[in-house]
Order: C-alpha cells, then structure tokens, then sequence
C-alpha cells in the first residue's frame, strides 16, 4: 500500500480511536504513524495500542511508526479556598510555596523550583495563559505579583514561565517510568516534552541509547534559543504549538514553526508541526477554511509530517480528520507553486561524500526523469540523506532492521520496505528495480536510481550511485 503524497501523517490514538477496527480505520485513511500520549495512557493502556498496532502491521504488511509522547515536567497551581478565585488587573498577589492556602489572600505553588528562580519582571502564565501575572519581588518562599490579565483563578491549573529556566530534571520519575514501558515493547520514537536545552536530549539518549529515535518537543521558548545545540543531540523535531503560544506572543508562533522546520530540514533531520491542525473536525466533519491553510502552510514548507491530536483521539470523526489531511496534503503537493517553492529551499550539501553523493542523485533523478529512487540503509542514515533533498520522484528505502523501516515512517517521501540485506552489488540492483515495479513506482523499461553504501554493511557511508532500468518481471 502506497501513499500518493509525501507529507506523513501522525495520528493520536485515543478514546475515539482504541480498538483494532477504528486503529485500522486511521491507517486506511492515511495514518502513516499513530502517537500515544502518556499523560492519558496508561502502562497497560499502552501495552494493548502497541499490540493492536504491531498486529496491523502484520495484516497489511507495512511497516507502522509508533511515537510515544511523555508527559514531561508539569507545574500546577495548589488548592485554592473554595477551588477558585477571581482576580482583576491591577490585583497585587502573595504567591506561597505552598500545597494549599491557609487563606483568601495568598496563592500557592507547590514547587520549589519555581520561587528558586523567580525574579522581578519574569511573567507567570496560568491556565493555557488565559491569566497573566507579572513578578515584583521574589524569594525562595514566596514572591509578590501583579495581575496583568486578570480572570477566574481555579486551583491545580497549569503554569507557565516563558522567561524563566527551570532547574527541573529533563524527566520525572512518571517519565521514566512511562520510558522503561515503551522502551521495554518496543517502540519507535520517544518524544520528549518541555525540553529546555541540549542536556535534556543527552539525558534522556542516555536511557534510551539505540532503542529507539528521540524527538524533542519544541515549545518553550528558550529551547529556541538553544535550538542549534539541540538538533545536535535529537534525532527529530516537533513544533508543539500548543505550550508554545502560550509562553510566546501568538502572532510570532508561525514565524518561529518556518524558522524550527528550516533548521530541521537544513540538518536533515525529520520535523513535525503540531496542535490544532484541525482543531473543529473534534465536534464538526468538516474544518475551517483557516485550518485548511495552516495545515497546507506545513506541507508548503516541507515538513516531514503533521499531527492530529485530539481530532483523531477523541474526536467525533477521528477517520474523516485523518482523511481530511490526506486530502490536504495531496492537493498542496500536485500543486505548481509546492515544487518550486520546495526547490526555492533546497540546501547545498556539505563537503562529505554523503552528501555530494545524494546531491548527485537529485540532479540524475532530475536529468533523466527517473520514477524513483531506492536507497539501501540499515542504519537510516542514507534515506534521510535523500529525505533531505525533496526530490520530485518517490524514495523507496530497502532496510534490514525493521525498527529502522517503522522510523522512517515519520520521514518526508520515504516509502520504506523492509527486505534481507543485498547479498552483493547485482543483487543490489536487480532487487531495487523489482521492488520499484512491485512497489507501483515504475514500470518496465523505466529508469531508477540506485544509492548505497559500499561495502555493504556499512552504516552512515554512502558512497554509490547507480542507474538501472526495470526489466520485465517474472509471472
């Protein structure tokens, strides 16, 4: 089963979307690669998504990415008296390092590390930041505030600090715990919320190590300062847009998600855009004319996918939002202005082989109109290599480990198979060009071509080109 478009598609699974029939639905739909949230999953909950996955993998025999989502650090009001409080601009606020307040006058915060770094002008955003509150003074107990936005206070809502590092640890113990569950099934990719900076990445690659691939979430702000040091370390971004417009002015969110998905595609490295995509399909079976345009402005950019969150998780027409995209994403890509703008952004390739080589391979594809190109990866190293350059002919990627085919799932134009290892360069050949007819990307007496690396077996070192016709294939 192939896709007719290039753009992948990561769907939440769900309430709406939880038993073998309505997984299949989304996949049958366009579902390219299914995300689990852990702060509403269960171990056991996710235990059973991960079977009803692995057994639909088997059924239509294609490879299926599964993204695991931890929860990562929340930071939440305490109790208020009564469970809520309403507060107007200009109110002056005590905040307490505090699991409760003992009156009407103060508000608590139940962390430590929040009033360890708090200072003077640093805002607090609460509720998705519906309220705001700016700092006046502060120390490691209490600190005093004023109400810029005011509202109804209710307790255990959310906090965020858009100007503050927190010294809080990359992940909690629930994400740790949650980490050793899906490392231990087996999943694809870990992604990890609220990264800050580097360090966050290197300690959770740590844990993982070559378990699994590693995305971080982009949605603090001083994670984009840091965002160079971080596409080091992750193996994909995400624009988590939610969080992110919280903690920034919202009209710079789309400029910031072109700036995260350029550098992403720069260093070759897969990026996904997320949350809100088609936020009405949650209660309507249609969306918004804007949300048809912000999904297709992702696609414009080239990135490697787009998600749904709770359209596919809880949702009334969870189907009809994953087709939805397809839809999109198809029309956006057979689009004129998609392949110029696409070529507009193509970055020139670094002076190693891998580069020059898949550089190469773009400018052959391009010259003779080849139908496709096949590349050979173990490692994956060599199809996110020609991921990068966004050619117009579909890539098939030929891989030996499985867990490398259900990573590239996430990966923009990747058709991924996976097949024994080539037993040497004719067998190379001869077997890209079968599966490019098998596949449905060429017929007989068209030309592909060929990438790998040689000698076989060698991850990361692509160093061939080859150019082959399809011949006639056995009845």
């Amino acid at each position: 089963m192939r896709r007719r478009r290039k753009t992948k598609i990561l769907a939440t699974l769900g309430p709406a979307s939880a038993t073998p029939p309505q997984i299949r639905a989304l996949f049958e739909a366009g579902a390219d690669a299914f995300r689990i949230n852990m702060s509403h999953t269960s171990h056991a909950g996710l235990a059973e998504l991960h079977r009803t996955v692995r057994g639909l993998e088997e059924t239509v025999g294609r490879p299926i990415g599964i993204l695991v989502d931890l929860q990562g650090p929340k930071i939440r009001l305490g109790i208020l008296p009564g469970g809520v409080r309403e507060i107007h601009k200009g109110d002056r606020l005590h905040l307490v390092r505090k699991v409760s307040a003992d009156n009407g006058t103060d508000i608590p915060i139940p962390h430590a590390e929040v009033f360890a770094t708090l200072q003077a002008g640093e805002s607090i955003l609460v509720d998705d930041g519906k309220i705001r509150l700016r700092i006046e003074d502060a120390n490691k107990e209490w600190a005093d505030a004023v109400v810029e936005t005011g509202g109804l206070l209710k307790d255990k809502k959310g906090v965020n600090l858009p100007d503050t590092v927190l010294p809080i640890p990359a992940m909690t113990p629930k994400d740790r715990s949650d980490l050793d569950a899906a490392l231990h099934l087996g999943v694809d990719w870990i992604a990890q919320s609220f990264v800050q900076r580097a360090d966050d990445v290197a300690e959770m690659k740590k844990v993982v190590g070559r378990r699994a691939a590693c995305l971080a979430k982009i949605e603090k702000p001083r994670a984009i300062e840091w965002l160079s040091d971080i596409l080091d370390i992750a193996d994909a971004l995400m624009v988590a847009r939610g969080d992110l417009g919280v903690e920034l002015p919202v009209q710079e969110v789309p400029g910031k998600q072109k700036y995260i998905t350029r550098a992403a595609r720069k260093a070759g490295k897969p990026v996904v855009v997320a949350t809100q995509m088609l936020e009405s399909m949650i209660a309507a079976p249609v969306p918004t004319r804007a949300e048809v345009s912000d999904v297709a402005t992702a696609v414009f950019e080239g990135a490697d996918a787009v998600m749904l969150s709770a359209e596919s998780a809880a949702g009334q027409y969870p189907s009809e939002a994953v087709s939805m995209m397809d839809k999109i994403a198809t029309t956006v890509e057979s689009d004129p202005l998609y392949v110029s703008i696409i070529d507009s952004q193509r970055f020139a390739p670094e002076s190693t082989t891998a580069d020059a080589i898949m550089a190469a391979v773009h400018e052959v594809t391009q010259t003779i109109n080849a139908r496709a190109i096949v590349c050979w990866t173990k490692s994956g190293a060599t199809a996110l290599r020609a991921a990068r350059e966004r050619s117009d002919a579909p890539i098939i990627a030929l891989t030996p480990s499985i867990e490398t085919s259900r990573r590239l799932s996430l990966v923009w134009g990747l058709h991924s198979v996976y097949t024994e290892d080539a037993h040497d360069l004719d067998d190379m050949v001869e077997r890209a060009a079968r599966f490019a007819f098998q596949e449905g990307f060429a017929k007989t007496g068209e030309r592909i071509v060929v990438t790998a690396g040689v000698p076989l077996r060698t991850p990361g070192a692509t160093n061939m080109l080859r150019v082959a016709f399809v011949g006639p294939q056995p009845r």
